[in-house]
């Protein structure tokens, strides 16, 4: 017997569950008109993931009921079966994190997610209860076992269980965020579970932004040898169509892309254009991606849904002249396009010549609107003001942070105006050691670089000068602003190695303490000097007030500030 499976590698909006129900329908209809006879959907795809607290209102569950009905009567007028997850509310009022298998318009298979994972961003022992039976399901002759994305990452668990009953495929459903090389663990993970069982797996992941998270695909077929036959585009929606066969002994087979004569790809046109089948050319193995490349399709990627999925038309970002604001203008404009990003200018007495003109050349090569607002005479009319107060008192920082306050009260201003998002522009070495004013520069809805260590922002703003260089482009990012010293440009001559250890060594230290939760003695025996580093870690945790009230931002590694690392403001505990 022969099946034709589609992985339909979607991106759902958390909580627009009429929505999801009908992109799940386009995508079914796509994916029948190609000859699938069944549909791979991610986990918690008529949801969104992560649906967080949505699942404690009854009202919620109730219509997400009610988008079932409406899918399953949708899928029996198109003829075709679909594998899908969603919330499944028992009559005790629990909730199942469940895989439904619908055949013919009717839901003739239901199972539930083993092992719920509760840790780093994962909260789902806080709404959900344990699957705790496995059942192999016979879908048209074809013995499967179906498990949902943490399930198939234990050892002995629900994937044995389920080739010990008798299962020829393991269909696993995911809905698992992207970190710097996660696609490498996901695959590793997979290949364990083959060796371990010998059954071949489809895994489909979900793509898209939710919040801090970013969900980058890569969806995938491995054999029952644990060689990738299969696999997705990364930081894209796609439909990917597979061959299965199975004799009625033994593991099913899939067919070699080079053998296949079903198998196609199709791509969104757009976020809400309709799907196409993609060119001859495109390859059955989707290229992965290097390191500078990766981290570009997660930050576009997670930046361009936050502003679309919230419904913002554009964003705003105050352009200094420095690296750190010259990246995430190039990062919202190749997301959302030069019309949809406004940049603005706000020099002071400090500002150097340099700065304004690194500015203006970077807006005119992306083809920005910049606006110029001076910031002098509101700073004089602060220090005017407050000159009182202050008598008798020398200026310090006070003085300085009143200027990014200024900045950030315009910033916000233009926002409320034109509806746009304000995209702040700090990196996760200046967010870790508090280099940053709350209110100031710490405005704004939604932070880019929230997890980019400095010199990462070197890196990609060379590598995106890199591929602009080869397609025959001007660099985005002007050279002098990638050559000269950072500097916060708030009083005169200020560098920011005045006040941070030299990013290299700053940034080292923060991988290890902040990523790695490494001591301070493990730190010290890596060759760095114990002092310093009892420095870093200390301005790190005595700034962890500032990190709560800062926007959210794309997760790019195992352990950003959010969700992954939560610690209490007032804490008596000192590491060193």
């Amino acid at each position: 017997m022969q099946i034709i499976l589609a992985l339909a590698q979607i991106n759902p909006h958390v909580g627009d569950l009429e929505g999801n129900c009908g992109m799940m329908l386009d995508a079914a209809q796509t994916a029948k008109r190609a000859g699938a006879d069944l549909v791979l959907f991610p986990e918690l795809t008529l949801t969104g993931y992560p649906p967080e607290d949505l699942l404690h209102k009854p009202l919620f569950l109730e219509r997400v009921e009610q988008q079932e009905k409406r899918l399953r009567q949708g899928l029996a007028e198109m003829g075709v079966d679909v594998l899908y997850g969603a919330p499944r509310r028992l009559e005790n009022g629990d909730v199942l994190n469940a895989a439904m298998l619908v055949e013919d318009g009717r839901e003739t298979f239901l199972t539930a997610k083993w092992n719920l994972p509760n840790y780093g961003v994962f909260d789902e022992q806080r709404y959900f209860v344990h699957g705790e039976e496995a059942n192999v399901h016979t879908y048209r002759d074809l013995p499967i076992g179906i498990t949902v994305c943490e399930d198939v990452w234990h050892a002995h668990g629900p994937a044995r269980t389920l080739m010990e009953l008798g299962a020829a495929i393991l269909l696993n459903l995911n809905a698992s965020p992207y970190h710097l090389g996660k696609w490498r663990e996901r695959e590793s993970v997979v290949s364990d579970r083959i060796h371990e069982t010998g059954l071949p797996v489809v895994y489909v992941n979900q793509v898209g932004g939710q919040d801090e998270l970013v969900f980058d695909g890569g969806s995938f077929v491995m054999d029952s040898g644990a060689r990738v036959s299969l696999r997705c585009g990364f930081f894209r929606e796609e439909i990917r169509l597979t061959r299965i066969s199975w004799d009625g002994d033994g593991p099913a087979q899939l067919d070699h892309p080079k053998q296949t004569t079903v198998q196609n790809q199709f791509l969104r046109t757009g976020y809400c254009g309709p799907w196409r089948a993609a060119p001859h050319s495109e390859p059955f193995l989707s290229p992965t991606l290097d390191r500078e490349r990766e981290i570009w399709g997660a930050l576009t990627l997670g930046i361009r849904d936050y502003v679309r999925k919230n419904g913002f038309t554009g964003v705003v970002i105050g352009l200094s002249g420095g690296i750190d604001s010259a990246l995430t203008l190039t990062i919202c404009v190749d997301a959302l396009g030069a019309e949809r990003v406004e940049a603005v200018m706000m020099p002071s007495q400090y500002t150097a010549d340099h700065s304004n003109h690194d500015a203006i050349v970077q807006a005119n090569r992306l083809g920005v609107r910049l606006a110029s607002i001076p910031i002098g005479r509101l700073f004089d009319q602060f220090k005017a003001d407050l000159a009182e107060e202050f008598a008798g008192r020398d200026e310090d920082v006070t003085e300085e942070n009143i200027q990014p306050r200024i900045r950030g009260t315009l910033l916000m201003a233009i926002s409320n105006k034109k509806g746009l998002l304000l995209v702040t522009t700090g990196n996760k070495s200046e967010v870790s050691m508090g280099y940053a004013t709350l209110y100031g520069d710490m405005a704004g809805g939604y932070s880019v670089l929230k997890d980019v260590l400095k010199m990462t922002v070197y890196d990609l703003a060379r590598a995106r000068n890199r591929w602009a260089e080869e397609v025959g482009l001007a660099h985005p990012t002007p050279q002098n602003v990638i050559d000269k010293a950072p500097s916060a440009e708030l009083r005169p001559d200020q560098k920011d190695s005045d006040s941070l250890p030299p990013y290299p060594i700053l940034d080292r230290i923060l991988k290890l303490y902040v990523e790695q939760e490494r001591s301070l003695a493990e730190i010290e025996s890596l060759g760095i000097d114990r002092d310093l580093a009892a420095r870093v870690i200390a301005t790190v945790d005595r700034n962890e007030y500032k990190r709560r009230q800062a926007p959210p931002g794309v997760r790019i590694t195992a352990r950003a500030f959010g969700k992954d690392r939560r610690y209490p403001i007032t804490n008596g505990f000192k590491v060193c």
